[in-house]
């Protein structure tokens, strides 16, 4: 029986970007370094697959400090932490290694130099999330206030509203944090920007790839984890971009065949966070299905590298 075609469109860039390769390499590399096990505090990267890799070569994850030994190496996530743990890490004399983003970490020094200049800090982020948990950490309690909605700007309550200033997490969709920042800019007319947009490069050019694409696809699906904020905007700037259907799944098993029956052509992408292998995996299954004929949507090409820390550099 002959297959139905199907136009395959494959979003580029998507999938791994700078800060997750850096931040997995920092895993491999410290096991490396100082051998098994190394302790990571939350999951280096939100991508269950990424995580059992490392977990299979021994590295083990663990949510709060006090559940490492002080005599092995931690890892703290590409997500960023609050200053407590890496205070309290070095108050038990442990040795650890910081893989926070590059991107997010500039978050954290701005938010550290508008509060130094008085400012109250108002962050533009997703309530629990580990960056947002990380940025607002950086700071005493209720020197940063969490909005996540415009609905949100309007109750927020600043110590002074003439010396305010906001930061976002790097994760955000890009439309939605505009119409924020228009609505804290309405209310608070003095409040004092990033120099530099928040929202990292990464981010903001896997949304732009779903926009080329979603309008051509009946259907698209982003590879990527559940408790991944970009993975999880890259589903929502697809359905508003004009994709009637568009859906998050972590691997080929959970593609929902039986809402897909019909389709002629199809969008796929990946968040930040979930490797190749995985997006390979899901477009194989679609040529065991159907008569696939792939073309690239490429809206950038990305060449951002960040290096490791030294000490992972330097001979053991």
């Amino acid at each position: 029986m002959s297959k139905a075609p199907l136009t395959l469109y494959l979003a580029a860039p998507r999938g791994f970007c700078a800060g997750v390769d850096r931040a997995i390499k920092i895993v491999e590399m410290a096991i490396e370094k100082w051998g098994a096990p190394v302790y990571v505090r939350h999951e280096i990267v939100h991508n269950k697959f990424v995580v059992d890799s490392l977990r299979d070569k021994g590295a083990v994850f663990v949510e709060e400090l006090d559940e490492c030994p002080t005599d092995r190496p931690v890892i703290f996530s590409a997500h960023g932490v609050p200053k407590s743990v890496p205070n309290a890490a070095e108050a038990r004399k442990m040795v650890y290694v910081d893989a926070t983003c590059p991107l997010v970490s500039k978050v954290h020094i701005e938010a550290q130099r508008h509060a130094d200049a008085g400012l109250q800090m108002i962050m533009i982020g997703h309530e629990g999330h580990p960056e947002t948990v990380g940025t607002m950490g950086q700071l005493p309690d209720g020197e940063v206030l969490l909005v996540e909605t415009v609905a949100d700007v309007a109750k927020v309550t600043p110590r002074d509203p003439a010396k305010l200033a906001f930061v976002t997490q790097t994760t955000l969709s890009v439309d939605d944090t505009i119409d924020i920042v228009a609505a804290l800019q309405t209310r608070f007319p003095n409040i004092v920007g990033p120099h530099k947009e928040d929202i990292c490069y990464a981010t903001t050019n896997r949304q732009e790839a779903v926009k080329a694409m979603a309008p051509k696809c009946d259907a698209m699906l982003v590879v990527g984890a559940p408790n991944s904020s970009n993975s999880r905007r890259l589903v929502e700037v697809g359905a508003r971009a004009g994709c009637n259907y568009a859906q998050l799944v972590q691997r080929a098993a959970d593609i929902d065949w039986r809402a897909l029956d019909g389709i002629t052509s199809m969008g796929i992408t990946a968040g930040a966070s979930a490797p190749e292998v995985l997006i390979n995996e899901v477009i194989d299954a679609f040529r065991n299905r159907y008569d696939v004929t792939v073309e690239m949507v490429e809206t950038a090409v990305e060449n951002v590298e960040f290096k490791v820390p030294r000490v992972l550099r330097e001979p053991a």
